[in-house]
């Protein structure tokens, strides 16, 4: 009787308590904190770890709406390897749209050109052909993260695809240990980019993963050196959750864990009574995702490719966004 209390305990304290544990957590213990560029303080802990074991449902947090397809069309933008902002935009997809701003108004800076407001960039965006010269000059954010993932520039000139060698090798020797995708390339990043032009305008926040394949099962790991924890990490949760699926299947290997380690995690001041508001709500049964069986290669999934089955979230949470990273 002993031991099935605990299993009971295990499994009820799994999956999206771990989130909700970690905000109690930084609500309880954080460390007040000022950020560089920005009014806001924060509260932050350092050093947590929360997993998820994707047989047991589809790790999409229920206490609160997520915003899946803007999910699925960023992880297939990084996919994709592309670092323009007009395909998130065409498809209804903001959450790069203050970076792409922020850049825009860096590179006008010294051209003689009306500064258009946000609103009006983003639609000039959308209106455009992807082949204009406009978009291809203020719509590009430059090498982040699919850029770095899938045309990691060598010092000998060639072009390493991480992603696609990770997956070639899982299929042929899944017992090796050092299949790991890494956006962190310092020759972009803050001061060590040659010049504030080449750097990033978003250093990156979820900075490498790490695959582990045992008993058939397709794990993985994901360092995050910075989690805004009430607004980013759900989406980060779910992405990676969602990446972790794609390649199990097109490797043939089952899901396994999916799990997030952080770094510097926090709540920012001005989400802390959504936060309380989220603690007061009780998790529903996480949903499932299905994948299209026809499916081979990590390149051919499209938007209609994956499903989202049995989602019965609590209603949104809004918060504002503070548009941080980059030099002061």
């Amino acid at each position: 009787m002993k031991n099935k209390s605990l299993k009971d305990t295990e499994r009820n304290r799994s999956g999206e308590y771990q989130y909700l544990d970690l905000l109690k957590d930084i609500l309880k213990n954080g460390e007040r904190k000022k950020v560089h560029n920005v009014v806001v303080g924060t509260r932050n802990v350092f050093g947590r770890q929360i997993r998820f074991d994707l047989s047991k449902g589809f790790p999409l947090l229920t206490t609160k709406k997520v915003f899946f397809r803007g999910i699925i069309h960023e992880l297939l933008w990084f996919i994709r390897g592309d670092s323009n902002i007009k395909y998130l935009v065409d498809n209804n997809v903001h959450i790069w749209d203050e970076w792409g701003y922020k850049q825009y108004k860096l590179k006008i800076k010294n051209e003689k050109l009306k500064i258009m407001t946000q609103e009006e960039y983003i639609q000039k965006i959308k209106d455009l052909p992807k082949n204009d010269s406009f978009v291809k000059k203020y719509g590009e954010l430059g090498p982040v993260y699919g850029v770095q993932w899938r045309k990691w520039q060598t010092s000998d000139g060639r072009v390493v695809d991480q992603l696609q060698w990770a997956i070639s090798r899982l299929k042929v020797n899944p017992e090796r240990r050092h299949y790991l995708v890494s956006a962190w390339n310092p020759e972009f990043i803050y001061e060590m980019a040659a010049s504030r032009e080449k750097a990033q305008v978003l250093p990156p926040c979820h900075t490498f993963f790490h695959f582990y394949v045992a008993n058939g099962r397709l794990s993985l790991q994901l360092y995050q050196r910075s989690a805004d924890m009430f607004l980013g990490v759900p989406f980060n949760i779910a992405s990676y959750a969602l990446l972790t699926l794609m390649v199990a299947h097109v490797t043939g290997f089952k899901p396994g864990d999916f799990v997030h380690t952080f770094g510097d995690v926090h709540i920012y001041d001005n989400h802390v009574a959504q936060v309380k508001e989220q603690l007061k709500r009780k998790p529903r049964t996480l949903p499932e995702v299905k994948l299209n069986p026809k499916i081979k290669n990590i390149d051919d999934f499209t938007f209609e490719d994956i499903e989202l089955i049995g989602y019965d979230p609590y209603p949104p949470i809004k918060g504002e966004v503070a548009v941080v990273g980059g030099f002061s």
